[in-house]
């Protein structure tokens, strides 16, 4: 059965990955790329109960972690341009 749950996961990331070569705009390469982090952490955490290695839910909480910072940062960046600019507070006349 977590064969199975493998090879769906595998095959899910398999269409995540083309729709991250094809999207329209950066936002929806921006998705599947979080998506695609997603499946890994799914996919990590399947491999570690098939192979009896408990330490691998640690690697996929810190994977899952990971991804949510990178998916974070990139869209700041695509907001803003800059990763460190803060919003413009506009000042009247002194």
């Amino acid at each position: 059965m977590f064969v199975a749950a493998t090879i769906g996961i595998l095959a899910s990331m398999a269409i995540v990955l083309v729709r991250a070569l094809l999207g329209p705009t950066v936002y929806d390469r921006v998705m599947a790329v979080n998506i695609f982090g997603t499946k890994t952490v799914l996919l990590i955490a399947v491999l570690g109960f098939l192979t009896d290695r408990p330490e691998f839910l640690d690697l996929a909480l810190v994977y899952a972690l990971i991804n949510f910072i990178g998916t974070i940062a990139v869209l700041k960046f695509f907001a803003f341009g800059d990763l460190g600019l803060t919003r413009r507070v506009e000042r009247g006349p002194e």
